[in-house]
């Protein structure tokens, strides 16, 4: 018993006995020639035991309250925890209005890994489609909870232990979650540049930062991590990228502000950038036509639609330049033009940066080796939605150094090949021209 209640009780029998001595609870019984019982207490003309009984009573339950078992600490984190459903809404609804938007997007980001409005853009694309799974949790918290684990790098188990829930449930919400953000909101945030409008603003971007006319995006390949391969993969030894670990290859096309247009995963890490790009989707509506961009520009004689600009890990191609050399031994006009070439494939290697900086599972992917396309196709959406809501940039992660020789043209593409080449010969005599006479 509660040592302050203890104190407390003998003051009031102390007090009791100064009212009424005759019917003293501390008295002896061996030495009183009569017992007193409860019941002549409550009859006895004083008002003192039936005012000592009461407060007692009073003081009993508080202390009996106060001394009652804790709840069990599934019981305590259910009903008080801050990753419960009662603390998300507290904060997304009651909370949220209270606070300066400044304080309220800079918690959410660090929570979510992007601000309030974002979130609730994303909650609201996602939402129909969530409904219809018939999940027992709201559509808001299950996004949430996702966004955290794709934020931080959290695996299930942990997350399982957070909100309470099984490590199954949380790996089927976030298959789920990052399915959707990867069929459903792809095509409406990651988009090939071919309306006139963006198409201008893109080939403009890239020529203020390169003066080379009309590039219309930058490509480049990252192996992304993956933290645990199945045990009875056939051929594990193919998903060794050339840093030494395991991986899947991602390969983006980005524009000028660093927004992906094209984003493929489709091969294990052991595969080159040349070897994967060929592979992709990109690759064959580029060399069959699919893909036609109409701005046409005439440089020295040669008709040049827009191109995307790679390094010299990609095949020289008339719709991807490269540069003439990686440590740029050639000519003045040759190093003037990969200077400037690379400054624009910088925009891409940014944005990987930017991707796994924001993103932090793709540091080390702890998803079913199945899932794992889906959730980097997931994160690029996520990337591309906070970079067009101009959400502050994270620090960079620092991809290791590209390196290896320039991929071998194939016999089906020296036409593009020659092609390209005059191209880019054309395109370093304009630049190196245009240079010389500032």
């Amino acid at each position: 018993m509660d040592h302050s209640f203890l104190l407390m009780l003998s003051n009031l029998l102390h007090l009791q006995n100064h009212l009424d001595p005759t019917t003293s609870l501390l008295s002896d019984t061996a030495s009183s020639t009569t017992a007193t019982s409860p019941t002549s207490l409550l009859t006895s003309a004083s008002a003192a035991p039936l005012l000592f009984f009461t407060i007692a009573s009073v003081l009993s339950y508080l202390a009996s309250s106060r001394s009652s078992p804790s709840p069990t600490p599934s019981t305590a984190s259910s009903s008080t925890s801050e990753f419960s459903v009662s603390a998300f809404r507290a904060l997304s609804t009651e909370r949220i209005w209270a606070m300066e938007a400044p304080l309220r997007d800079a918690q959410w980001r660090s929570l979510y890994g992007l601000s309030y409005p974002v979130f609730t853009t994303v909650v609201e694309k996602l939402k129909p489609y969530i409904t219809q799974s018939n999940l027992s949790l709201p559509s808001d918290y299950a996004v949430a909870m996702v966004l955290s684990r794709l934020a931080h790098g959290h695996s299930a188990k942990t997350l399982a232990t957070r909100y309470s829930l099984e490590p199954y449930l949380v790996s089927k919400i976030t298959n789920m979650v990052t399915r959707l953000l990867s069929t459903k909101l792809y095509p409406e945030f990651i988009k090939i540049p071919v309306s006139r409008r963006r198409l201008h603003e893109t080939t403009q971007g890239f020529e203020e930062l390169t003066s080379l006319p009309n590039i219309c995006g930058a490509i480049d390949g990252a192996p992304v991590r993956v933290r645990r391969l199945p045990s009875n993969l056939p051929n594990p030894s193919v998903y060794n990228c050339r840093h030494g670990f395991s991986s899947v290859q991602l390969q983006v096309v980005a524009d000028h502000k660093k927004i992906f247009w094209d984003v493929c995963v489709k091969a294990p890490g052991g595969f080159d950038d040349a070897s994967h790009f060929r592979e992709s989707l990109l690759y064959n509506r580029l060399t069959s036509g699919d893909i036609v961009w109409e701005k046409v520009l005439n440089v020295r004689g040669h008709h040049v639609r827009p191109y995307v600009v790679g390094d010299w890990c990609y095949p020289l191609l008339s719709f991807l330049l490269t540069p003439f050399s990686w440590n740029r031994p050639g000519t003045p006009v040759q190093n003037a033009f990969d200077e400037a070439l690379m400054k624009g494939r910088k925009v891409v290697e940014e944005a990987i940066g930017l991707l796994k900086g924001r993103w932090k599972i793709l540091q080390e992917l702890n998803v079913d080796l199945n899932h794992a396309p889906q959730t980097i196709v997931a994160c690029c959406v996520l990337h591309n939605l906070c970079q067009i809501a101009r959400e502050p940039e994270p620090e960079l992660w620092k991809e290791p150094e590209e390196s290896g020789p320039a991929p071998r043209v194939l016999e089906n593409e020296k036409s593009y090949y020659y092609f390209g080449e005059s191209l880019r010969q054309a395109l370093a005599d304009d630049l190196y021209q245009r240079l010389s006479s500032r």
